[in-house]
């Protein structure tokens, strides 16, 4: 499957500094989501020509998002398989989101939580600085699961009507919940 993260295509646009990418970052710095019709343009276009499965994280985000997602699969006689809500306690969110920290080199995800480098600040793989990304900033956290409450919990109930809904618990460690949901995925209908 071709894994799909619209926040890396949009923190790819911001680094190199493109249209989208600077407008974009207006809005992901303050903790805002970036307009649903920038966010399908971009993923229409990114997508156009790929013909594996496709595993989207993080989108879509709003129920614009997800009509605006099933329209373009729609007209490629294409269709979602299933839905996967990983749920997770919002002190839980808070507590890894502030505690991330990215390489500035390698691109490499730790936590000063529960998968600190060895050396503090510095990238194991490659011996770059670990920066905190403006949107795992408090304030910004804060906005984003506001964000979150008011746009992206209503398609909870856009997805549960399709019929192709599926929960898994978040709070377990990764390979905990990957395996649950292979699982999941395994013995649907």
């Amino acid at each position: 499957m071709f894994h799909v993260s619209t926040g890396d295509i949009l923190r790819a646009e911001i680094a190199k500094k493109s249209p989208l990418g600077l407008e974009a970052d207006g809005y992901i710095s303050t903790g805002r989501l970036v307009p649903d019709k920038l966010v399908l343009a971009l993923v229409k276009e990114r997508l156009s020509t790929e013909t594996r499965g496709l595993l989207f994280d993080g989108f879509p985000r709003t129920v614009e998002q997800a009509e605006g997602l099933d329209s373009w699969f729609s007209g490629r006689g294409q269709t979602i398989d299933a839905v996967i809500l990983i749920n997770v306690k919002e002190e839980e969110v808070i507590k890894r989101l502030s505690t991330r920290r990215n390489c500035t080199g390698c691109g490499r995800i730790y936590s000063t939580f529960s998968s600190p480098p060895a050396k503090e600040n510095i990238c194991d793989a490659c011996g770059k600085t670990l920066m905190i990304r403006g949107d795992d900033k408090p304030e910004v956290i804060a906005k984003r699961i506001q964000v979150y409450k008011f746009q992206t919990e209503p398609l909870l109930a856009y997805y549960r009507a399709n019929g192709n809904f599926y929960e898994a618990d978040g709070g377990p460690p990764p390979e905990e919940v990957a395996e649950k949901i292979a699982a999941l995925l395994n013995n649907k209908p």
